[in-house]
């Protein structure tokens, strides 16, 4: 298991290795490889001018900390004091961190995809010291560590990449292993929203809403200690890879409170709540960052050097049976609590994991809760009421969350990235405004201000990828440059924020990012943005990336961003320069659009042109709240929403000069719905904006 986890028990018995050059690193996934017996350095100039000097190879390994894979591959190889030998003597070996440096994994992502057929994580690639490929692939055995021929073997056997087709019993976009993917599921209830009477958007509507549930259901969901894990490894959503990313619970609350304004249904704004509270709870730094991952892997509460994958969130049937004692009062056959709890959960005595998803033995007689029952059926079963059985199954999830926090805990990634701290900020952001949550609002507030303070480089005028939590608590800022996706991704969260609490602030500091961003990434020749500055002369090609997986594409989103800014500033050239990037993309949109449904829903937008959604009013006055709770109680992708709030010397005035038109009708906050500022009638009552906006 990897080294350097914070936290996970007491040593193992054996000394530790002297630290290698990784020892010097801040990166968690470089400082878990820091004893590893490979003579490992970071990414840069001292590996390439060795490689150069003595005409040696370079051996590049890509993960990132909380990589189940990864761990596997440290303990079975890079631990190896054989296996360490033959790399340090024959290469120069280098480690990477993705999540620090996406720019360096993309470039050899897309080699080891184009040569294999598939891609993942960890990532094993050999390069001529002039930094090209020659020889990639994903996990490798120690085997094949020490044989080449072995190595060529298992690249020509690369995984094919498994076409996308919707699971009708259980949601989702394949049979196993199963991925939320929620840019899949905000496409298409984008579609619905542009399609509501038809059959087609019916049908994206039911999968969106149905592969949700199930999810919710699923063990991918944790039940006790909220949040969601990476993906399920079964087709049901039954047993997941344990891993918890950031990135995941951000899609992932803006995915389910979109859901609730389409439906109107309470669980999925319970969800989405739930997910908030965990990245509250377990992801949060004091400086107002999130941070990036909770591992896969733990040391198992009975004791133990070994880490096992889900051994922090998993149960035995005794342990449920020991916690959950009590007879309740007037059940079926004198039934316990844990008698109604293991039922509804799908509890078993000898544990409810097949085989099949548990390759290493590590689940053996252990549970991964999922709900197999509505609370209604249960309270049948057992001769309850429905308010008895949901209060029962409440407390007990309370006090198996007390046993988790006794147990060994997993690694937790301290590092907080711009790019995903961007897209947690839209999903605080998201929630606030449709559960005109305040607290939730605060939160997203400090998120935006932790950004500023820390990963904005005022005085160079750029953004930086990341910082850590230091040994005192304190914020250390890496001097990496940010990447397009720390732009695109804090600029889509500015943005939902200003929506959310109308404080120009937050708009203004985008507008300014959208500016540092086409600066130095834009392609004024073929159009659309470069992932990474284009002059660095460390990075072998000048990618574009053009498919939206677990994170959008960054041009997908910028493709939105740049339409939304043009619509705030009245800045034209914004809006040619969106329809410029989907120009650039079109060959790939028109071929695969199922590879980029971000960016399709950037087309839509152009297509269907953004509503312009004044509300004239002071922000805290009742009837302005009225009608922005109206507003955002709809799914409404293809708008923007502005307070003109009669201060002509402000920001969005003297962007819109237009906007001292827009008056109060009678002394009360009023609504305009607009299209390029050609606006409809003035309404004052929410009913009639709410008719007016699903027209």
């Amino acid at each position: 298991m990897a080294s350097g986890s914070e936290g996970q028990g007491s040593p193992p018995s054996t000394p530790q290795r002297p630290p290698n050059r990784l020892g010097q690193e801040r990166s968690p996934y470089l400082l878990q490889h820091a004893h590893n017996p490979v003579d490992w350095y970071p990414w840069g100039q001292e590996a390439f001018d060795k490689a150069r000097s003595e005409d040696k190879p370079i051996f590049l390994s890509v993960g990132y900390s909380t990589c189940h894979w990864c761990h596997v591959m440290e303990r079975e190889s890079f631990e190896d004091e054989e296996i360490g030998k033959t790399l340090s003597d024959n290469f120069v070996c280098i480690k990477v961190d993705r999540e620090e440096r996406p720019d360096v994994d993309k470039v050899y992502m897309t080699f080891v995809q184009a040569t294999s057929g598939g891609g993942g994580w960890p990532m094993s690639v050999w390069l001529t010291p002039d930094l090209r490929p020659f020889i990639g692939g994903t996990y490798f055995p120690p085997k094949d560590n020490i044989s080449a021929v072995r190595v060529i073997e298992a690249l020509k056997k690369g995984t094919s990449i498994l076409a996308h087709s919707y699971e009708e019993e259980y949601g989702g976009f394949r049979d196993a292993p199963k991925f939320p993917s929620p840019v899949n599921l905000m496409f298409l209830m984008s579609f619905w929203s542009v399609n509501r009477s038809s059959t087609e958007g019916s049908e994206a509507l039911q999968m969106t809403l149905h592969t949700l549930r199930m999810m919710a259901l699923g063990g991918i969901h944790d039940h006790v200690a909220q949040g969601f894990h990476r993906y399920s490894t079964d087709s049901s959503w039954h047993v997941p890879h344990f891993e918890k990313m950031l990135y995941d619970q951000a899609q992932l609350a803006v995915a389910y409170i979109s859901a609730y304004q389409v439906s109107g249904e309470q669980v999925f704004a319970d969800v989405a709540q739930d997910i908030l509270l965990y990245v509250s709870r377990d992801l949060s730094d004091k400086s107002g960052g999130f941070y990036s991952a909770e591992d896969a892997d733990s040391l198992p509460a009975a004791g133990g050097s070994e880490k096992r994958e889900g051994a922090f969130c998993v149960w035995m049937g005794s342990e449920v049976r020991e916690l959950l004692p009590v007879v309740v009062e007037g059940a079926t056959g004198g039934a316990t609590e844990a008698d109604i709890f293991m039922h509804h959960y799908g509890v078993k005595e000898q544990g409810n994991v097949d085989m099949e998803q548990d390759p290493h033995g590590e689940l053996q007689g252990q549970n991964v809760l999922i709900v197999r029952y509505s609370v209604e059926l249960t309270a049948a079963r057992f001769g309850l009421s429905v308010a008895k059985v949901s209060e029962l199954l409440a407390s007990a999830r309370a006090k198996m969350a007390e046993v988790r926090k006794s147990r060994p805990a997993p690694h937790l990634d301290t590092k907080m990235l711009a790019s995903w701290n961007g897209l947690m900020l839209s999903g605080f952001a998201r929630v606030g405004a449709v559960l005109d949550d305040k607290a939730l609002l605060e939160r997203a507030v400090q998120a935006a201000g932790f950004l500023k303070e820390h990963l904005w480089d005022a005085e160079r005028q750029i953004m930086l990828r990341s910082c850590y939590r230091g040994d005192e608590m304190e914020v250390d800022v890496s001097p990496i440059a940010g990447f397009l996706d720390d732009y695109a991704y804090v600029i889509c969260g500015l943005l939902d924020l200003y929506e959310a609490t109308l404080q120009p602030e937050w708009l203004r500091w985008g507008e300014e990012l959208q500016d540092r961003q086409d600066l130095l990434f834009w392609d004024a020749e073929g159009g659309g943005y470069y992932c990474s500055d284009p002059t660095d002369p460390t990075v072998l090609l000048r990618l574009k990336q053009d498919q939206d997986g677990a994170e959008p594409s960054a041009n997908s989103v910028s493709a939105l961003n740049l339409l939304r800014l043009s619509h705030y500033t009245g800045r034209k050239d914004w809006s040619q320069r969106s329809q410029q990037l989907l120009a650039a993309f079109s060959d790939r949109l028109t071929r695969v659009p199922i590879a980029l449904p971000e960016m399709v829903r950037g087309l839509m937008a152009n297509h269907y042109t953004l509503k312009q959604i004044v509300i004239c009013g002071q922000r805290d006055a009742p009837d302005t709240s009225s009608l922005l709770a109206t507003v955002n109680s709809l799914f409404l992708p293809h708008k923007v929403l502005m307070l003109a709030d009669g201060e002509t010397e402000g920001y969005l005035y003297q962007r819109l000069p237009i906007l001292s038109s827009l008056t109060c009708q009678g002394g009360s906050a009023t609504a305009y719905v607009c299209e390029d500022f050609t606006c409809a009638l003035p309404v004052t009552d929410p009913q009639e904006l709410r008719r007016l906006l699903l027209e």
